[in-house]
This record gives structure tokens, sequence and C-alpha cells, in this order.
């Protein structure tokens, strides 16, 4: 049995086809993905990456599916926030949005980071300047953002394909590769990769801007995490070729293309954050309009855009910029991804018990779970009981 969306607010407007939905997908999966996580995990995984890409991408596929049916379900803002209000109840709803914005806003922090790690330059300004250029772009608009998402996915791509092709012809190819590895050093690598994926969510956290979002959105999902999957692991190749990340590289081919790289990593990076703060913005709408946060986060301009929304996600990304560790962000953004997919899966199966993805999906993040690092999960586990101590004292019925 669902529960009704409350309506008291204007409705977004569906501007998104096929092709829209897929160039987000793919603008918030490439930046942060293939220009940062890759090369942390390389550093800490190595040879297991050659293995965990592709892993990462398969548990991907089932937690995408069934945020892929709810969306088309459920076609309005705010993703498993709002189906977990609908099919579950609303304390696993809120925790669902809660986590979101947990997990999102320390991504959105990466990409502004990487932004500066790129530019090789260690000031604090340069994140929160990134993050207002971005915010700048999203309040304009999702017609505009999403040309503008299609001109940085064709640059960060360009970039990945260059590397790769130009470090497998000078150098030796994949002969890097080498076996030798333990099972849980594969599984902590998958759970740490999958973060690098789950920038399709941002498809369905603009469900209700999607035309025909019952068959759109499950297409774009897969064909994101497809074409996602093959850019990384050209990277891979890439890197293991150059025996290092990106940023990494002293070598000839970087004299000779680094600023191709230099401007496809920023491209990445920006797109990264833009499509972030775009999703973002959507869980604080949806979440002002169930009450849940204030009812000024509801409100949308003259031409359907959540400014308040948009400014509260950059305010929030810009402050933990500030915390300036690229590594810590990305792996608490691990351990509240997986949550956030277990409730995705949940909600799935209250709908439907006969989907097989969502089994698969929901037993692969309960297992992931148990290798992040411990001192992350006490982090999360403690932002998430602030949560819901927010929740009782603040949560108040829509007007």
């Amino acid at each position: 049995m669902t529960r009704s969306s409350p309506k008291p607010f204007s409705e977004l407007r569906r501007e998104l086809g096929l092709g829209g939905a897929i160039v987000t997908g793919l603008g918030s999966i490439v930046g942060t993905g293939a220009f940062v996580a890759i090369g942390i995990a390389s550093g800490r995984w190595g040879d297991l990456l050659f293995l965990a890409i592709p892993m990462a991408a398969i548990v991907a596929v089932f937690n995408g599916m069934s945020s892929a049916f709810l969306a088309g379900r459920f076609p309005v803002a705010g993703g498993t926030y709002e189906y977990g209000y609908q099919t579950l109840n609303q304390w696993l709803g809120f925790s669902a949005g809660w986590l979101f914005l947990l997990a999102k806003t320390a991504s959105a922090a990466t990409a502004a980071l990487g932004v500066a790690l790129y530019l090789d330059l260690e000031s604090p300004v340069v994140p929160i300047l990134a993050v207002a250029v971005v915010t700048a772009m999203v309040v304009a608009g999702l017609r505009r953002t999403a040309w503008l998402n299609a001109v940085l996915v064709l640059v960060s791509a360009a970039a990945i394909v260059w590397f790769a092709g130009s470090s497998l012809v000078v150098d030796e190819g994949i002969a890097n590769f080498s076996v030798g590895w333990r099972p849980q050093d594969l599984a902590a690598a998958v759970a740490f990769l999958f973060v690098a994926y789950t920038g399709y969510g941002r498809i369905a956290t603009l469900g209700e801007e999607v035309h025909d979002p019952e068959a759109t959105i499950p297409r774009a999902v897969v064909i994101t995490l497809a074409v996602a999957a093959a850019l990384y692991m050209l990277v891979e190749l890439g890197g293991r070729a150059q025996a290092g990340p990106f940023w990494g590289l002293e070598a000839g081919i970087v004299d000779a293309g680094g600023a191709l790289l230099g401007i496809g990593a920023i491209a990445a990076m920006l797109g990264a954050l833009l499509n972030l703060i775009l999703g973002l913005s959507r869980v604080w709408l949806a979440m002002g309009r169930r009450g849940d946060m204030p009812l000024s986060l509801a409100r949308l301009d003259t031409r359907s855009q959540p400014v308040p929304a948009i400014l509260v996600s950059a305010s929030l990304v810009a402050a933990l910029t500030l915390i300036g560790d690229i590594g810590l962000a990305w792996s608490f953004s691990a351990m509240t991804v997986l949550l956030y997919y277990g409730l995705t899966n949940l909600a799935a199966l209250s709908v439907d018990r006969r989907r097989p993805t969502a089994w698969l999906g929901l037993g692969s993040c309960l297992f992931l779970s148990f290798f992040v690092p411990l001192g992350v999960w006490v982090s999360g586990v403690a932002l998430v009981a602030a949560g819901l101590i927010w929740k009782t004292g603040y949560s108040k019925p829509p007007r």
C-alpha cells in the first residue's frame, strides 16, 4: 500500500529527454570517479582495480534497476526519500533523504576539492569559488544545465580516451598487471568504487523533470552505467601503463598532453559538482514539501527553479570543502551510499517482492558495508542519529 505524495507546491517542469537524462548521469559519474576515485583506489589496492571496476559496475546495475523502477512508479523529485515515505514509513523515508544529503554533500565537496587538485592550487578559496560558479549555472535553469553538461561530458570523455590510448601506445599496455590479493581487499575496493557509479541516482532524483519517466529512466540508467564502466576501464588501463593516476604522472605523455588532461579533469569535476548540487537541491526541495525541512526550501521561482534549495545545497558543500581531505570525504560517501541504496532496494521490494535485482542489490549493499572502515561507520551512525533527532523535534506537516 502506498501513500499519496503531498502536492501543496508547484511541480517542476518536465524538460529532460533520454539524451539529457544520460548526460546528467554521466556528468555526475565521470568527474570524481575517473579523475579522483580511480587514483585514490589505485594507491590503496593497485592491481585489484582491474577486477573491482567491473564488479562495482555490476553492483551498481542491481541498485540502479531499483532506483529506475521506483522513479517510474513515483515520478517526483526526491529519490529514495520520497519512495521511502510512500512505500515504507516516514522514519525510513526521512533516513534515506538524510543519508542522500550526507553522501552527496561529501561527494560534491570531493569534486570541488578535485578542481583545486588539478589546478595545483592549495588555497581553500579555489573549491569555494568552484562551488559558486557552478551554483550560478544551476540557478540558470535545467535546460541550460543540460547543454553545459553535454559539453563537459564530451571534454572529459575525450581526455580519458586520449590518456588511455596514448598510454597504451607509448608503454607496454597492461603488462604491469599481476595477481596477488586477499578477498577482503577486493570487497573493500568494490565498496569504495561503487560510489563512483552512483551518479545514476541523479536521474532518479530528477524524476519529476524527465519526460515519460517510466520508460526513459531505466534506459538512461543502463546506458549511463555501461558508458561509465567503459571509461573507468580506460582510466585503469592508461594508469596501469603509466604506473600512476593522472595527477601522479611524470612521464613525457604528461608533457605532451598535460593541457588536455588538465582541461578534461577540471571539466569533469565541474560537471560532477554541477549535477550533485542539482540532485541535492531536489532532495532539499522534497524534504521541504513534506515539512521535514523548512518549508521555504520547497519554493520555486517564476522559472520553476528551487533557488532556496540550490543555495542551501551549495553553502553546505562549500563549508565541507574546508576539511581539505579528498580521501576522507570519499570514504564517508561510501558508507552513506550503501545505506541509502539498501533502503532503495527495500522500497522496491515493498512494491514487488519478486524483483531479483532488488534482492541482489540489497544483499550486495549489506555485504559491502562490512568493508567500510569502522571510524567512518561511527561518524556516519552519529550523523544519522542527529538527523532523526532533528526530525523528532522539527518535523511538521506541510501547509
